[in-house]
């Protein structure tokens, strides 16, 4: 017997059993949002800001904030790390207003020469994760707003950032990253490997909202050997990287 995946019975419906639209928004919620991977860098920028929101998980609700940057609310969260819990983070804030919204993260490198910290601007993904499939058929490509991605690149070259634009590799499995996957990848175009990218992308498309991410690069899976570069480490480049997708966010 052949076995068909269900990955690739995409629905185009918007219509589910259960639907985003389950979280109602507070009164006034931002249409501006970040995303921020960094969660010690969300949490100390929003101390003692009450949550207008909470995204549910199991493991504890993620709170949602609502800070001030440059005169400009922003609703801010921590997603948590992996396509589903990144891709219901986003869901949730979509739903309850939110419809131009940043990325900031941290990736590891695929292809070698990045400084830990250089700044990299996802212009697609591959799609090695399974969240996607459900927001775009099988062989569509996924890639941010053109308009997020515009103001992107004009915040990093206003701010004198030095930053390389190119393709990401999205997987669901760390552990697996095998050398010839990483070479694969490495020929493809992809100069770095995440969770989340390729997943974002395709949902913020498929509810029609504008997204665009800013990944710092970390730890070097380039070579045969794994270098951490202690990539966790460097508050200060986790910090700006947010304070750019700030700067972004309020653009769009």
């Amino acid at each position: 017997m052949t076995y068909h995946s269900p990955l690739f019975e995409f629905d185009p419906s918007p219509d589910a059993v259960i639907n985003p639209s389950i979280h109602r928004a507070p009164l006034g919620f931002p249409q501006h949002a970040v995303m921020c991977w960094f969660g010690n860098v969300v949490r100390d920028r929003t101390a003692g800001i009450e949550p207008v929101h909470h995204v549910p998980f199991e493991h504890g609700n993620h709170p949602i904030c609502v800070v001030e940057h440059r005169g400009i609310p922003v609703a801010l969260v921590s997603p948590g790390v992996g396509a589903p819990a990144a891709v219901t983070s986003l869901e949730v804030v979509i739903a309850l207003g939110a419809t131009n919204i940043i990325g900031c993260g941290g990736a590891g490198i695929v292809k070698a020469g990045f400084d830990v910290g250089h700044v990299i601007v996802p212009t697609g993904a591959v799609r090695d994760e399974g969240t996607s499939y459900h927001y775009a058929a099988p062989d569509a490509e996924v890639a941010p707003h053109p308009r997020a991605l515009a103001a992107i690149d004009q915040v990093l070259t206003d701010a004198g950032v030095p930053h390389d634009r190119g393709l990401v590799w999205t997987t669901d499995a760390f552990f697996r990253e095998t050398a010839t996957k990483v070479a694969r990848r490495r020929e493809q175009g992809c100069l770095a490997v995440d969770m989340e990218v390729s997943a974002m992308f395709a949902c913020a498309a498929f509810r029609g909202a504008t997204y665009g991410q800013l990944l710092y690069a970390g730890d070097d899976v380039s070579a045969a050997e794994w270098d951490h570069r202690h990539w966790d480490q460097h508050e200060s480049v986790r910090d700006r990287l947010l304070d750019l997708a700030l700067d972004t966010v309020i653009r769009l």
